[in-house]
């Protein structure tokens, strides 16, 4: 950046990068050796997804996240393309289905087991054919249930309805035939309305994905742009790319308007490509380097200027590809804002760092941590291609909190007023607190409760999770301090875990005096 104010009042000014420690990170994977510029990898709160090499075909890894160290040479895969695996993409909404694309012009669906891969996973759920060429790029919808987008060396950006029956798809909802070239990147605003893309032909386009029209284009001759993002609701676009004197280069654009860049920054004279990161809840943009050891972060507001740097983490070994966490995984114990996994080739390794905002306090930082998008969707397949548009529901990541804006889906949980009966969710809530207080659910809860809720409570009958964490399976402590921090640790937690019931059990009670009245009235 050519200039930076030498002070400047934010609360992620301090930001700092925490690489993980030997033991924390993953070991003798064979990352794949691809020259194609994606990340390669996919992240969620279970696990970690990256791209191998494979001879005969096309594959990846399923790694769960507790299991860090050395991998097994013999550690089984998920094989089942004719072709090399170019993109990998966890369902936000299920953490237990992944999408891949290939070179065989083909995208599969897998259901990947909750007990450890004993053997290579090669049954697909689904597959999708419909592109003539190699597929380079898959994108979840990020409000519709079931909603996939892929794009591929045809020119073409084809939506999936996966909400079916057959195990092979073979023709689209719709297509979207605008480019002249390939495409290098997609990204949708957060209610799903609205695709950016990246051409070959280095032009950002602003589409409607359900008409497949152009809204806006850009012409600029000044910036080549590789890659393109929505900045959440600031109503602008971020890209990367390189300046007419082949510096790399970053830009921001109003959405509504692609002639000219709002700004554009020189960062250096390097080639590798740039992937930027956007996190919506704290306004920080991220920028990883394919090749480059660094990640710069920047703080973007909706005022001039729109962009300011902070500083970068720095580090010897480059990356090949890099995969984030969501924020529903993070671990807020530690002030832990955001959460790379560096894929570094030269060694076969992926290092998790970690973004952490310094603080004394040992509380929930409520500051830091917004309400932010859950796991749940906010509208069905059928109802996102009708021509609704809906935000994520929003959830809180303060440990134990329930969801705070639930949006109930018409098909399955009808909306009541406050006079009404309990809704289905209420119901869902009242069952998982008597669970786990011992007593026993009623027949009429058990008939309500939907069948993921159901698999949900059983599996949190086997494990306790914190945090995307297995307390059971932390090794012990090393030294005394260690185990009294550890000790310190855990009544803190327990100490907001008792507050959140304090709070429940208050808007039980006033759920169970409306019912009442409610019934009173019946």
């Amino acid at each position: 950046m050519s200039w930076h104010p030498q002070y400047r009042s934010s609360k992620f000014r301090h930001v700092f990068g925490k690489p993980a420690s030997k033991e924390n990170c993953y070991d003798s994977v064979p990352i794949t050796r691809s020259v194609h510029d994606n990340h390669f990898c996919a992240v969620n709160p279970h696990f970690i997804a990256v791209v191998t090499e494979c001879a005969g075909g096309g594959a990846f890894l399923v790694i769960p996240l507790h299991q860090t160290g050395k991998l097994d040479p013999h550690y089984p895969k998920v094989c089942g393309h004719r072709g090399n695996v170019l993109d990998v993409k966890w369902n936000p909404f299920d953490d237990f289905e992944i999408a891949s694309c290939s070179e065989d012009a083909t995208i599969k669906i897998w259901s990947i087991p909750k007990q450890l891969l004993t053997r290579n996973l090669t049954a697909y759920r689904k597959e999708l054919v419909g592109h003539a060429r190699r597929v380079g790029l898959v994108e979840w919808h990020p409000t519709a249930a079931n909603i996939l987008f892929s794009a591929g060396y045809d020119y073409k950006v084809m939506i999936w309805n996966l909400d079916t029956k057959e195990s092979v798809i073979t023709s689209p909802m719709s297509t979207i035939s605008c480019h002249q070239d390939v495409i290098l990147s997609m990204s949708f605003n957060t209610n799903g309305s609205l695709l950016a893309t990246t051409c070959k032909d280095r032009k950002i386009r602003v589409i409607d994905p359900r008409a497949g029209t152009v809204l806006q284009e850009a012409s600029y001759k000044g910036h080549r742009a590789s890659k393109v993002l929505f900045l959440g609701n600031l109503k602008k676009l971020m890209s990367t790319g390189t300046s007419r004197w082949n510096n790399r280069q970053v830009a921001l654009w109003d959405q509504d308007n692609l002639s000219v860049p709002l700004m554009e920054e020189d960062l250096d004279g390097s080639s590798g490509v740039l992937f930027p990161f956007y996190d919506a809840d704290t306004s920080m943009l991220y920028v990883v380097g394919k090749g480059d050891g660094n990640i710069r972060y920047y703080e973007v507001s909706a005022d001039k200027p729109h962009l300011s740097y902070l500083t970068e983490y720095r580090s010897y070994n480059p990356q090949k590809g890099i995969g984030v966490m969501p924020k529903r995984g993070l671990d807020v114990s530690s002030c832990e804002i955001f959460r790379f996994y560096k894929l570094i080739t030269t060694k076969s390794l992926i290092e998790p760092i970690s973004m952490i905002v310094p603080r004394r306090s040992e509380s929930y930082q409520e500051d830091i941590y917004p309400p932010t998008a859950g796991a749940q969707p906010s509208l069905t397949a059928q109802e996102w291609l009708s021509g609704m548009n809906r935000d994520p529901i929003l959830v809180s990541l303060r440990p134990g909190s329930e969801l705070l804006r639930p949006h109930p889906l018409p098909a399955e949980r009808p909306i009541f007023n406050s006079m009404a009966p309990a809704s289905p969710r209420l119901l869902n809530q009242t069952e998982k607190l008597a669970a786990e207080d011992g007593w026993r659910s009623s027949s009429l809860l058990e008939e309500k409760m939907p069948r993921w809720a159901a698999e949900h409570r059983l599996e949190e009958k086997k494990t306790w999770l914190t945090n995307g964490f297995d307390v059971f399976e932390c090794p012990p402590p090393k030294t005394e301090n260690e185990m009294f921090y550890r000790q310190q640790e855990e009544i803190r937690r327990l100490r907001e875990l008792l507050t959140q019931r304090e709070v429940q059990a208050k808007q039980l009670e006033l759920e169970i005096k409306n019912l009442r009245m409610g019934s009173e009235q019946l």
